[in-house]
């Protein structure tokens, strides 16, 4: 199956596009999503590791199975700015 990944934030940057397809086998998780990912853009090395994955707009445990219709979004952490007071 091909599945369109949304990119955001510092994976835009890394990978130079907003989106990116790829293959993966039927019945694929999201672990195998970042490992095919990592191995698609090694521009984005550990950030697969550290980034959130969102699944039809909810975020995912590795475990979740991934569809050809499912949309997909790589959402990397945010750091932190200041104190607070």
């Amino acid at each position: 199956m091909i599945i369109k990944v949304q990119l955001f934030a510092s994976a835009r940057e890394l990978a130079g596009a907003g989106e990116i397809s790829l293959r993966l086998k039927d019945r694929a998780t999201v672990r195998d999503l970042r490992t095919l990912l990592l191995q698609a853009v090694p521009a984005l090395g550990s950030l697969t590791e550290k980034a959130a994955i969102s699944v039809d707009n909810e975020f995912a445990a590795d475990s979740n199975v991934l569809t050809e219709e499912s949309v997909i979004a790589l959402i990397p952490p945010v750091s932190g700015g200041g104190e607070m007071t």
